[in-house]
């Protein structure tokens, strides 16, 4: 009887540009974006670190890369459409993104080199206040207000060290020692959280909409 030919291996996925990036992305979702390196990034895709120069520059280059894949996952505003509400979603969706990228808000601040998505990003924004009446001073300051509560907030929900469901059992183990006498309203609060359904740190929509509300009325005033 003939020997049966071994099975062939099957194929290799090809070595792109995005699958690079988009291994790099899960790699720092996984570990934070300090575990990116080209060899551990190589490792991922089983390849040799240096295979990865055909499709990035260097590790910078794949920064710049991830960071404008995570921007193009965000609702970007329609110019023409109701601004406020275009831009509550547009936060909204921000905030959702980057919770599931705890990595990316600190990298997408401090990155010079910008793709396409954040420049379509940033462009319709203001574009969104520019049609809707704001002079380019104000469009101005309603894009960083807005983006100082999506990054901040962001960064404050990610590094509180409660989660939502426990806050009111954390102010009812530390309730017993924070004096209400020398600190009345601080007792008061965590009373309050304690007793209630109610957690202020993950409330992002209110916060939000006290500055959309702000700027509504400075743009009729």
């Amino acid at each position: 009887m003939a020997p049966q030919p071994e099975p062939s291996a099957a194929p290799r996925t090809p070595l792109t540009r995005e699958r690079v990036l988009r291994a790099a992305i899960s790699l720092a979702d996984q570990g934070g974006i300090e575990s990116l390196s080209m060899r551990r990034l190589g490792q991922e895709l089983g390849v040799e670190a240096m295979s990865l120069y055909n499709h990035v520059a260097n590790k910078n280059d794949i920064l710049d890369g991830i960071v404008d894949i995570v921007v193009s996952q965000i609702d970007v505003p329609s110019v023409g459409a109701d601004w406020k509400a275009a831009l509550r979603q547009r936060a909204i969706s921000a905030h959702e993104v980057l919770l599931r990228h705890p990595w990316a808000s600190m990298l997408m601040v401090s990155r010079v080199n910008v793709g396409p998505a954040m420049l379509r990003y940033v462009d319709s924004t203001i574009g969104t206040l520019r049609q809707a009446g704001f002079s380019i001073e104000m469009a101005d300051h309603a894009w960083n207000a807005m983006d100082s509560h999506i990054y901040g907030f962001t960064l404050q929900k990610l590094n509180f060290p409660f989660d939502a469901e426990t806050i009111p059992e954390a102010a009812a183990t530390y309730l017993p020692t924070i004096s209400a006498d020398e600190y009345p309203h601080l007792a008061e609060m965590s009373r309050y959280v304690m007793e209630s359904s109610y957690s202020g740190v993950t409330e992002f929509e209110f916060g939000l909409d006290l500055i959309l509300d702000g700027l509504e009325r400075l743009k009729t005033a």
